[in-house]
């Protein structure tokens, strides 16, 4: 989740300035970037533990061995420091950050970069740092959709002052945001449009096609140690968070969607917080609209500013969500190398015409039930679930083999003459077989782990 923004204190006297904000992110092709996210869930290892009863718990801040040390040492090699209150919460370098999720995830958020390639450099970049940073501590990472062993009240909080008002917040409208904050992780990718019909039609189509994201990327099937039902818990999970923010967006379908439709969305959106002085003010519950008019309870008389209104733009959490540029959700954190994949599977949908252009075809006549079963059963029964006669399958590898051919036009070569649509090899692998990451890991908890989960820690940690 976002820190505060770096946006102009700019008072905003015109509700079309908010527009204007969205607009500003129309860029030409030459100067669309792909820019990455995923964060990971740190836990003692279970061999460095010290105390038994550590091996295998999420880390907390404070302390020796805390992720508050985690992220010194991460400084030290060359990062930028963001305190709060005088803790250390975030690094920032060339465009990218490190920062906190409420439970300690760590998230990298990459810079924005011309090719795959160069993403899948910073990824294994990042994750060396980190290594070598944490294997001192004793301290290993996981990337997958959910935790899979320690319940709510085990999982740590982060000294930042927004996650204070959500974690008061959360209950007072879903049963999961709490668990949402405390143990999900996601990869996502950031992507650029040129106009605001472009930005429409990728909107459109990412939107419908995000479930398939989410199938292929499953893999949080475990809730305290055991199968919880699901192949993405995660996804499931944003079901009962917060209906005001969340959701499939069906008015991006209808006629005349644009900027300032997504405005008056996110006006409706509850506000969550205003940042002054260093300090998050709790305004949860709030409506930007009344900010506007300058009748918000938490700051009475006073205007929004242009840092207020991107902060605000941060808290929303559709399926596809629209700032200065797209952001693709869906999909359950993972491995390496689907922390490559993620963003090559939408760079070649959403970056060559041609490929927009069918995956656009695709999915245009889905109807609105449609677009809400295939959101709605996906998490449960991913690749698998039944779709026009056929599965989810079939409709992944239609995707796949659309991204694999925008990724050749675009031939963004590497050193070895490769384009980037071998990034899409271990999710056309799990179509063609069937089996999600979170099925195949119900079958070895079944078979050779012997009901526990602990394995998981080792056999897939970074």
């Amino acid at each position: 989740m976002s820190g505060p923004s770096h946006a102009k204190e700019t008072p905003i006297h015109d509700h079309r300035l908010l527009a204007a904000t969205l607009e500003g992110g129309c860029k030409p092709v030459s100067e669309w970037r792909i820019g990455t996210e995923h964060e990971k869930f740190g836990f003692y290892l279970p061999d460095r533990a010290g105390d038994p009863a550590l091996a295998l718990r999420p880390p907390p801040y404070e302390g020796e061995r805390g992720i508050g040390a985690l992220l010194e040492g991460i400084a030290g090699l060359g990062w930028n420091r963001i305190e709060e209150h005088g803790r250390l919460i975030a690094l920032s370098r060339d465009g990218a950050s490190v920062t906190l999720e409420p439970a300690g995830q760590l998230e990298l958020s990459g810079a924005p970069l011309e090719t795959i390639h160069q993403t899948c450099c910073e990824t294994t970049r990042h994750l060396s740092e980190v290594r070598e940073v944490a294997d001192p501590l004793g301290i290993g990472f996981l990337g997958m959709g959910f935790q899979p062993k320690w319940a709510r009240g085990d999982m740590p909080w982060m000294p930042k002052g927004r996650y204070r008002i959500m974690r008061d917040y959360m209950p007072r409208v879903g049963k999961l945001g709490l668990d949402m904050m405390t143990r999900t992780c996601t990869v996502q990718v950031n992507l650029d449009f040129s106009s605001e019909a472009d930005m429409v039609k990728k909107f459109r189509t990412s939107l419908a096609l995000q479930p398939v994201a989410t199938a292929l990327f499953a893999d949080s099937p475990f809730t305290e140690g055991k199968p919880n039902g699901f192949l993405s818990y995660r996804s499931h999970i944003w079901t009962d968070t917060d209906k005001d923010r969340t959701g499939m967006l069906d008015f991006v379908f209808e006629d005349g969607f644009g900027f300032e439709r997504y405005v008056d969305y996110l006006l409706d959106v509850p506000m969550y917080f205003v940042h002054r002085d260093g300090e998050y003010l709790d305004a949860a519950g709030q409506s930007f609209r009344d900010f506007l008019a300058g009748r918000l309870p938490a700051r009475p008389g006073e205007l929004p500013t242009l840092r207020d209104w991107s902060d605000h733009m941060t808290t929303a959490f559709p399926e596809v969500r629209l700032k200065t540029f797209l952001e693709m959700r869906g999909a359950d954190g993972g491995p390496w190398k689907r922390l490559c994949a993620l963003p090559a599977f939408w760079v070649g949908l959403l970056y060559d015409a041609d490929a927009l252009d069918a995956a656009w075809a695709l999915v245009r006549d889905f109807t609105r039930a449609e677009r809400h079963a295939l959101r709605d059963g996906v998490p449960r029964h991913g690749l698998r679930l039944p779709f026009r006669g056929a599965s989810v399958r079939e409709l992944a590898l239609a995707a796949l083999e659309i991204s694999r051919a925008g990724l050749a036009r675009r031939a963004r070569l590497n050193g070895k003459g490769e384009d980037e649509g071998h990034f899409l090899d271990p999710l056309f692998e799990i179509a063609h077989s069937n089996q999600t990451p979170a099925e195949r890991k119900l079958d070895l908890f079944r078979g050779v782990w012997g009901g526990s989960v602990d394995p998981i820690f080792t056999q897939f940690a970074y």
